[in-house]
């Protein structure tokens, strides 16, 4: 039997009466499959470049060394695979984390509480989720504000109606509202109960990595979660080259309790990395291999993922840009270094400067969205919703995001070279001079032919007018009231929402608020 139909089974024969009627009114939500590509990976370097560029890593590796900072526990992992450690650095051996690296899945299954929603993460299938981590928010009608937990909330909820994200995220705002030390408990839950879809732990501090594990056993079941993936977290390394107890002790827990973690360099060029394409990619190289290494020591065979958030710096301000060409050859090339390694891999996203869901953010997040897809991504965080360099969550952006990741889905499709797709018949219908508007095959695929936006205005100019000439943000406005208005809960069995809702509720009443 397969991870999923496995799960299937079990999640049908643990319900309740009350659960199996509410699955058989529930209103289901349409939501595109992953995608699995049928369409070659952009690669920008050479062989011999490859080769330099993994010579270099293993350099840093072994001679100049990594610190795992207020770690003890990690250091002594290192010391016992052969690592040399002084002090806080590790200065690991050419060769032995790419031994290490390949216990490391190439692909896994995330399981959704929903078998249906269930994704694959690895090899040629490509998986969405929303942005990550904003601690604002902003609306048309309410600008730029702190996040709430109401509004993410909305988010959750605006995920689960989007035909074209597979996953729910994680900290898709920062809801400043509740505590620093409770707000994970309410996150979770919320991806928990108002979506079906996967969703991410949370990694602010070890003992929220271990909640969101016990959250997920009385979800899925202990044994459940110990025998499969059910979270795909992010783990930031602190770069240049230094691993905080902080993201090592949420790995850690996520490790050996078989749930997959994102190793990812947090890189804004010329600030934590180097100017140059090729030294950042050296260096990214050097911690993905030192961190997935590390989980691989934890519990070899827990998933994960080749992780590469890249963006360069405006040298007049200090900011943040995206969608440049720099990070073009970034991403490409960190695409086909984790190949070469076998791991999934994430990068991309929807991600730009602007400060509006404007023509910057549009131009910004399409070079970002398909350089992605071309580089091979696995799984794209922040793949809708981002602005103002990741400091904003858009209500508006958010959809107007998830809209064009339609075109992803079906760019991915490649060429149809079927008979069908040869449309010979067709062609030999209408002859010289002739239209297809009215042929067979025109009629016979007419309806699946084009992708088709359920958001940008392709009215005549007249109609345009009549409606109030409204722009791309006021239609998206629009669209999140139509989503929100028509959202219903996904059937959940009571007896377990209760038992999240009780857990919450305790691990919330043990200790006191703390908002730093």
């Amino acid at each position: 039997m397969s991870d999923v139909a496995e799960h299937t089974g079990r999640r049908a024969r643990g319900g309740g009466g009350a659960a199996r009627r509410a699955e058989r009114t529930a209103v289901s939500v349409e939501t595109a499959k992953y995608i699995e590509r049928n369409i070659p990976h952009y690669e920008v370097l050479t062989e011999e470049a490859l080769q330099t560029i993994e010579a270099n890593a293993e350099t840093i590796l072994a001679e100049i060394g990594v610190n795992f900072v207020d770690n003890p526990a990690a250091l002594d992992r290192w010391r016992s695979v052969g690592a040399e450690v002084e002090g806080e650095r590790v200065r690991i051996p050419r060769g032995l984390a790419q031994q290490l690296c390949a216990t490391a899945p190439s692909e896994y299954v995330q399981h959704a509480r929903n078998p249906a929603r269930s994704v694959r993460i690895g090899g040629n299938s490509m998986v969405l989720a929303p942005v990550y981590g904003p601690p604002f928010v902003r609306d048309a009608e309410g600008g730029r504000r702190y996040a709430t937990m109401a509004d993410f909330e909305k988010f959750v909820k605006l995920a689960y109606m989007s035909k074209w994200l597979h996953h729910s995220g994680g900290t898709v705002c920062e809801p400043t509202d509740v505590p620093v030390n409770k707000r994970h408990l309410d996150m979770l839950l919320a991806h928990m109960v108002y979506s079906d879809k996967p969703f991410m732990g949370s990694v602010t501090e070890p003992s929220r990595a271990q909640d969101s594990i016990e959250m997920c056993e009385i979800l899925f079941g202990k044994e459940f979660v110990q025998d499969n993936t059910v979270m795909t977290s992010l783990i930031n390394i602190n770069s240049p080259l230094t691993f905080d107890s902080v993201m090592m002790g949420a790995l850690e827990i996520f490790a050996a309790n078989n749930q997959a973690s994102i190793i990812s360099p947090f890189i804004v060029g010329g600030a934590m990395a180097p100017v140059s394409v090729a030294g950042t990619l050296t260096q990214v190289l050097a911690e993905v291999l030192a961190g997935v290494a590390y989980s691989q020591i934890v519990r070899p065979g827990s998933p994960a993922i080749f992780g590469a958030f890249v963006t360069s710096i405006d040298m007049n301000s200090g900011a943040p840009t995206f969608g440049t060409p720099e990070a073009a050859h970034i991403t490409y090339g960190a695409g086909q270094l984790a190949r070469r390694l076998g791991l999934p891999y994430r990068s991309a996203g929807s991600f730009c400067g602007s400060k509006l869901p404007d023509a910057q953010a549009a131009y910004e997040t399409s070079n970002s969205l398909q350089m992605g897809l071309l580089s091979g991504v696995n799984f794209m965080l922040h793949s809708c919703g981002w602005l103002e360099g990741g400091l904003v969550a858009s209500f508006e952006k958010f959809v107007m995001d998830a809209d064009q990741l339609g075109t992803l889905h079906h760019f991915a499709k490649g060429v149809d070279l079927s008979e069908n797709g040869q449309a010979m018949g067709a062609i030999e219908e209408v002859g010289p001079g002739g239209h297809y508007l009215g042929c067979a095959h025109t009629q016979a695929n007419f309806k699946a032919a084009f992708w088709r936006s359920d958001l940008l205005d392709y009215k005549p100019f007249e109609t345009w007018d009549e409606e109030g000439g409204r722009d791309t943000q006021a239609l998206a406005s629009v669209r999140v009231k139509k989503l929100i208005d028509t959202y219903q809960q996904p059937a959940l069995d009571p007896e377990i929402e209760a038992r999240l809702r009780a857990y919450v509720a305790e691990k919330k009443a043990s200790m006191p608020d703390a908002f730093t």
